[in-house]
């Protein structure tokens, strides 16, 4: 079994970082505590702060992203100020991390002064409090998740995702560009980003920056998009099957029956490996593609060799029942 590039984990995220990643897609609009920005939320969760508002915090989950809907703001509406100040004060005094208004709730002076007297940043969501919280709830989920970064590229073929690896210059670029050229789709070149998604899925991706683009030497950098068309680049892929390329070398030990189904480490999750030798006339290609129709197969329970040797035991069974 092969190993893979450490893992890292992020311990913790901006209210920033939250905000300027989802702001559209969670409609959010920062209505005050700015200079507290770079607050950090360090827990996944969101809280509904509805007894700590009463003035209970026993339990106060204050390292979660509070959630403020109709309940809490009704409640906090019905109080005199003077009360209404105290109990927003408290909350706030617990250096929270941020506070979200759920449903594009009116917010008070009293709210707005004290989010930016305590830097906390306060903000506004035109989505109901079920929704905005089931949405950011994934949304950190992916933010938190184990994540490591491999030196391969990685390609979708009719919808399996593999990972090409091997040194520097064994042809991982020249073979993805061929495969693109063949229909299938480039997800990161190089430099991908694999992410544990929910424990149990794998999912790949290239930096923003560089995402489209390939090196191919003697060329240099080629922009995928525009010479083979936007069907040609996926922004992220689910990471099927891993396939490393070695240099071939006089008596070196090749795979022949594929009885033998060896996996690769990333994250703590195996996923199928496979190794090519690498050497002049073969097209890697093709081979890259056929390897990935099989693994295709085996995902429905097909596998070939298997097949293969179940039809070749019974062929000698039988050989050996007419020789008795």
């Amino acid at each position: 079994m092969a190993s893979h590039a450490p893992e890292t984990r992020p311990e913790s995220v901006s209210v920033r970082e939250f905000f300027d990643s989802f702001r559209q897609m969670l409609q959010m609009e920062l209505l005050a505590g700015e200079a507290g920005l770079d607050n950090i939320i360090s827990e996944k969760s969101l809280n509904r702060p509805a007894l700590a508002v009463t003035g209970y915090f026993k339990e106060f989950a204050y390292r979660r992203l509070q959630l403020f809907g109709a309940g809490e703001m009704a409640y906090l509406s019905d109080q005199p100020p003077e009360l209404r100040e105290k109990l927003l004060s408290d909350v706030f005094a617990k250096k929270i991390p941020a506070v979200v208004i759920s449903r594009g709730l009116p917010v008070d002076e009293i709210l707005v002064r004290l989010a930016d007297h305590h830097r906390v940043p306060l903000i506004r969501t035109q989505l109901k409090s079920k929704d905005f919280s089931a949405e950011a709830t994934v949304l950190l989920e992916e933010k938190f998740a184990p994540r490591t970064n491999l030196h391969a590229t990685l390609v979708d073929i009719k919808g399996v995702g593999v990972l090409l690896r091997g040194a520097s210059g064994v042809g991982k670029s020249e073979c993805a560009l061929a495969l693109i050229e063949r229909g299938h789709s480039l997800v990161a070149d190089d430099f991908v980003i694999v992410t544990l998604i929910g424990d149990r899925e794998l999912q790949g991706t290239s930096k923003e920056l560089n995402r489209g683009y390939m090196e191919c030497r003697g060329i240099g950098i080629i922009n995928v998009v525009s010479i083979f068309g936007v069907r040609s680049v996926r922004r992220e892929k689910r990471v099927d099957l891993v396939v490393t390329f070695v240099l071939w070398q006089p008596g070196m030990d090749e795979e022949r029956s594929g009885l033998e189904v060896e996996t690769f480490e990333i994250l703590g999750r195996k996923v199928p490996h496979m190794t090519i030798p690498v050497r002049p006339g073969r097209d890697m290609a093709r081979l890259v593609e056929v390897a990935a129709m099989v693994q295709a197969l085996r995902a429905m329970g097909h596998d070939s060799a298997k097949e293969f040797s179940d039809k070749l035991i019974q062929h000698m069974e039988r050989g050996d029942d007419r020789k008795a």
